[in-house]
């Protein structure tokens, strides 16, 4: 994030988005989808110990591993529930830890608030012996969703804080990560999906009324008051009228979303580490 605003927020949070004022409800809308928890568990492959960077409410820690959190935003980690760790309270680029000191790391649905993209990613790999996990958006297959007819900003917006894949592979690979290698894994999106980020939506329109819904994707709060008055307006109508169905309608009976979503493991060198 090298354009954006970096200041501290008064909770702490590190990025562009403030969570004190749009993350008191993220636990209710963000849950962890069991599809896409599933690739993150095979990605991490026969890891025991796993760092999970930019942590928030905790979604996608597997259950069965020992987990340790980071997480800078006061309001996130007050939503930790209590089954999981404390989260501490560090950024990507400053992590407390030894060097090598976990199997495998994760980052999901936080690089786009990082200040430094390659210094972030180059602390988590020099605490972590095997994979680094990340999983994001790819900012250039955002304009597939329907959402770009109806809210161009928010696509706009989201296109313009998520760093494009090719950097993210250029960080893994980066000075101290001779010999590692990266793999770019699209994750389809299923149609009840959980996990309420845009595309999660793509065939249930309605529920992108709620303005918690909204809420809960950091992209809504950059965008004026009339973005939002205008979306509902125009998507209500839509559906009241048919539309939306008579453009989109297919995505209600489609069971999955080949959208942006991405999960880009980053390997170290041979012999480094599980994998």
């Amino acid at each position: 994030m090298t354009d954006q605003q970096s200041t501290p927020r008064t909770d702490g949070s590190a990025g562009d988005a403030d969570y004190a004022r749009i993350g008191t409800g993220y636990s209710t809308y963000r849950r962890p989808d069991p599809v896409i928890a599933a690739a993150v568990e095979t990605a991490l492959g026969t890891a025991e110990t796993v760092l999970n960077v930019g942590a928030g409410a905790g979604s996608y820690e597997p259950a069965e591993r020992r987990v340790s959190a980071v997480e800078p935003s006061a309001t996130m980690r007050r939503q930790r529930p209590p089954h999981l760790s404390v989260a501490v309270d560090a950024t990507a680029e400053h992590l407390p830890f030894d060097d090598g000191a976990f199997d495998a790391a994760m980052a999901t649905f936080t690089v786009h608030q990082w200040p430094d993209l390659a210094a972030g990613l180059a602390e988590v790999r020099r605490v972590t012996r095997g994979p680094v996990l990340v999983l994001t958006c790819d900012p250039a297959a955002l304009e597939a969703s329907w959402l770009t007819r109806y809210a161009p900003e928010v696509i706009a917006t989201e296109a313009r804080r998520y760093p494009a894949i090719a950097a993210i592979e250029r960080a893994l690979t980066g000075p101290g990560a001779a010999g590692a290698r990266v793999e770019v894994r699209a994750v389809d999106i299923p149609l009840g999906c959980v996990d309420g980020f845009s595309e999660a939506y793509y065939g249930r329109p309605e529920l992108l009324l709620d303005p918690g819904a909204r809420r809960a994707n950091s992209a809504w709060s950059f965008v004026g008051p009339e973005v939002e008055r205008r979306f509902e307006q125009t998507l209500r109508a839509d559906l009241d009228s048919g539309a939306w169905d008579a453009e989109f309608g297919h995505l209600r009976r489609q069971p999955t979303f080949a959208g942006s979503l991405r999960l880009v493991v980053g390997h170290g060198p041979a012999g480094a580490g599980p994998s």
